[in-house]
């Protein structure tokens, strides 16, 4: 991205319009536009091509989306499925037809088949069947990565796309009906030592492995994909190893000092046995995270204690 070029980073609340807006501000860009949702209704194609007729901008970070862990998807997938294919076609779209010079979107690692090899190569893609508790964010999140492959080869944009693991940190989502695990827990347990519980439950039996990658970190990847990566394929974002859940949850059990016990609900849901990305491609072009998931863990965790009245809205 050149010096001056205007940057639209869409979904700049969220928690990675929000680091990537941090990323390029400590970067020294400084002609970045922000629209919130009552400036431009990303769901409405007559809001979307009204402001990129206006604004103009150069480069689009795509990082607007419907998103939510394994109950929100499965409570809401028609929701989950309209929102996130209208906000992509719209901003896609708009950006063709107001000649951006290329736009990033975001997509999600749970594009990939419930049952494949591990880790999971960018050519798994389409393979076989989903995971049915998150199919249709899926199947949005494909249709989106597709359109960027599909305009570049009618008509010769610059729209790539990257599918990042499960991402966490500062920002995040910690509505106890739709949060993503980490943040799930992170709430769990500060609340539960807060009162001194006897014990605290957990979804599932803990044995689902994932990989975790900072948002900062992400956020970083995306400013490196938008000034080096140029192919027509989607890309992997990951930190490269994964764990357990259980593992997970006695991390953060001891980050918070909860001394009760934690008892598993195997009723619910795992979700995808496992999900670990190849990003081999990623950091062969040099880039490579920097933050361990502990040491991501306990900052996102004090940033939770110290901004939770903020959080729990």
């Amino acid at each position: 991205m050149e010096s001056g070029s205007s940057i639209f980073v869409a979904g700049h609340r969220g928690l990675v319009g929000s680091a990537i807006l941090r990323k390029l501000q400590s970067d020294g860009y400084n002609n970045i536009i922000l629209r919130t949702h009552s400036d431009v209704d990303l769901l409405r194609q007559s809001d979307v091509e009204r402001f990129f007729s206006e604004a103009k901008p150069e480069y689009v970070f795509l990082a607007a989306a419907k998103v939510g862990g394994i109950n929100a998807n499965d409570t809401y997938p028609a929701e989950f499925l309209y929102e996130n294919i209208m906000i992509q076609s719209n901003v896609i779209h708009a950006a063709f037809m107001n000649s951006a010079k290329k736009l990033l979107m975001l997509g999600s690692s749970c594009i990939y088949p419930r049952i494949v090899p591990q880790p999971i190569k960018e050519e798994y893609l389409l393979t076989s069947s989903l995971e049915k508790t998150n199919e249709a964010y899926a199947i949005a999140k494909i249709a989106g990565l597709k359109m960027c492959e599909y305009y570049n080869k009618q008509y010769g944009s610059c729209f790539i796309s990257c599918m990042p693991t499960n991402l966490y940190g500062k920002g995040d989502n910690y509505n106890t009906e739709n949060s993503h695990v980490i943040p799930s827990l992170i709430r769990k347990f500060a609340e539960a030592a807060e009162k001194q519980s006897e014990s605290v439950t957990i979804w599932g039996t803990g044995t689902a492995q994932r990989e975790f990658l900072h948002v900062d970190d992400m956020a970083d990847a995306c400013v490196f994909l938008m000034n080096n990566y140029n192919a027509n394929e989607h890309i992997n974002i990951g930190y490269g190893s994964d764990i357990t859940i259980r593992e997970l949850v006695e991390m953060v059990k001891d980050i918070s000092g909860f001394g009760g016990s934690i008892v598993y609900d195997t009723s619910m849901p795992d979700g995808t046995p496992r999900k670990l990305l190849d990003s081999s491609k990623m950091l062969s072009m040099g880039w490579k995270p920097k933050i361990s998931l502990h040491a991501g863990l306990k900052e996102t965790y004090e940033d939770y204690l110290q901004n939770r009245v903020h959080y729990r809205k």
